[in-house]
């Protein structure tokens, strides 16, 4: 993964929906090797149900996506990530997942 990617403080994530339209949200995340994580924080949402979600769970090919704006266009970039997600509540994954992302 790309140390550019790894050091990005945001990210944004974005699922299909099950109309087949993107679906892109701003998240924080944590790289392990090819390994992206991100959390459900918990600030108030206006219900648990949240479309990211069940957007992986009908179809879990995600993108991630980090850049870096400057007016100075030779500083810009952008890195891509695309994947195959899944949504961890338990297990060695979801604790490693909790210790990087803390």
């Amino acid at each position: 993964m790309s140390s550019r990617f790894a050091s990005a403080p945001v990210a944004r994530l974005a699922t299909v929906t099950p109309e087949g339209r993107p679906h892109t949200v701003p998240i924080v995340f944590a790289a392990d090797g090819d390994v992206v994580y991100t959390a459900v924080d918990g600030k108030p949402k206006s219900t648990n149900r949240l479309r990211r979600l069940a957007n992986i769970a009908a179809n879990p090919a995600v993108s991630v996506l980090v850049d870096h704006y400057d007016d100075d266009w030779a500083q810009l970039w952008w890195v891509r990530a695309d994947g195959i997600a899944a949504v961890l509540t338990e297990g060695p994954a979801f604790e490693r997942a909790l210790a990087l992302l803390r």
